[in-house]
């Protein structure tokens, strides 16, 4: 039996790269993915290559700093399957780049409005149907929460993240007497649209090879590729799952044994 049978898990974020790999994993897997994201087109057309006949999919425009809209993706998750088993939180921003000396606070507010606030708003409004029968809520973070980044400097959103890992705790413990499970999923270098992005630009402004780049980065893993957005939609998946019942409050590296804890 296919592990999300008749289960129903909302996902924020779904655009070409992980949240879609993350609802075409919920439908691979028998359940029913909610999608949403702020770009309709692109829900329609995530949409249609996860599920062509619309069975199993439904989505809504939604932008997660808007607490309204937020209750409105969940309304429509109970309006169409009549429930929610999870809700895997994909939506970020994670376009602003540098530190603390050339930081530009109001950005700052912005990246941790959708990172954190934005992945609160989220959840509380699923908690209803949440609660109903238990599930399972699953935040991606990212490595960088949790170590220092040796090329890229995105301290906004590592401290973002950072604040969401730390949140998960406290979540995990406020929910699970209504057996409601909180995790988190921390991916490192991921290969897909945003690093095959990252991997041309480099190469394109240093003159080098693309395989050379790409060769920087996969020297550092303990395993020889990069971690997929596959890899990582797996994984959360995965802690959606019965499979992963006892497990709650904690954070799985996805990151082809680059950083080990």
């Amino acid at each position: 039996m296919s592990v999300l049978t008749g289960r129903t898990v909302v996902v924020s974020g779904v655009g070409a790269g992980l949240g879609h790999q993350v609802a075409a994993a919920v439908v691979r897997d028998g359940g029913n993915a909610v999608l949403g994201a702020r770009t309709e087109s692109s829900l329609a057309k995530s949409a249609a290559e996860i599920d062509p006949d619309g069975a199993h999919t439904a989505y809504r425009p939604t932008d997660i700093t808007d607490e309204q809209q937020c209750l409105a993706l969940a309304e429509l998750a109970r309006e169409r399957f009549g429930r929610i088993d999870a809700v895997v939180h994909v939506a970020a921003w994670d376009s602003y780049f540098g530190g603390l000396e050339d930081a530009d606070f109001t950005t700052w507010r912005s990246v941790i409005d959708v990172n954190l606030l934005g992945t609160l708003r989220m959840t509380r409004a699923c908690l209803p149907a949440l609660k109903v029968r238990g599930g399972a809520v699953v935040f991606i973070g990212t490595q960088s929460a949790v170590a220092a980044p040796t090329q890229v400097r995105q301290a906004a959103y590592a401290a973002s993240k950072g604040a969401l890992t730390s949140a998960m705790y406290s979540l995990a413990r406020e929910l699970g007497p209504h057996r409601i499970r909180v995790n988190s999923v921390l991916p490192g270098w991921m290969w897909g649209p945003p690093v095959q992005a990252y991997v041309r630009f480099t190469a394109e402004t240093e003159g080098a090879p693309e395989s050379e780049v790409l060769n920087r980065l996969t020297e550092r893993m303990a395993l020889p590729e990069l971690a997929t957005d596959a890899d990582v939609a797996n994984a959360a998946v995965f802690l959606t799952s019965d499979r992963a019942r006892a497990i709650t409050g904690q954070s799985l590296l996805v990151n082809a044994g680059e950083l080990m804890r």
